[in-house]
């Protein structure tokens, strides 16, 4: 009897041993902050050209072309979810009495014409400093056209290699 009773007890321990389901490993690295699994998507996605949306709340062909078209200029901030580039005041070598300032939306999801909204501050350089002279609407009207372009070329060469 004491032998069935030591084996009941063991199998009843041994039992309680494995009482969750088997570890899993992890996905990545995870974060450092918070020790999570890794969440959220990588830079590559947004840029592979695969899925002209890659989990952004806007079109990542637009982001991609407004950045190439933008490449030149050094760059103030940038927030890929909302959709905003602001560059910093950058003066045109061929004019070093003006200097302009780029800001970049990128408005939606689609490849559109109405999807990217460009406004160029222009500044002209006086005696007393750098004083503002507005908005230029023609080199706005411009670059939604070069960045427009550009994101027409990128779909057409990710389209090319699938």
């Amino acid at each position: 009897m004491r032998t069935l009773i030591l084996a009941f007890i063991l199998l009843t321990v041994s039992a309680c041993s494995s009482l969750g389901p088997a570890p899993q490993e992890p996905k990545g690295p995870g974060s450092i902050l918070t020790g999570k699994d890794e969440q959220g998507i990588k830079i590559g996605d947004i840029f592979n050209g695969n899925n002209t949306s890659a989990g952004l709340p806007i079109n990542a062909l637009l982001w991609r072309a407004s950045l190439d078209i933008l490449s030149t200029i050094p760059l103030d901030d940038i927030d890929a979810f909302g959709g905003t580039i602001v560059t910093e005041w950058y003066a045109v070598p061929e004019t070093p009495q003006e200097r302009i300032k780029v800001s970049v939306f990128v408005l939606g999801r689609e490849l559109r014409s109405d999807g990217i909204r460009v406004v160029v501050n222009k500044q002209t350089k006086q005696a007393e400093g750098w004083l503002d002279a507005g908005i230029d609407d023609m080199l706005s009207r411009q670059l939604e056209e070069l960045i427009l372009t550009r994101a027409r070329e990128i779909r057409g060469q990710t389209i090319g290699e699938n």
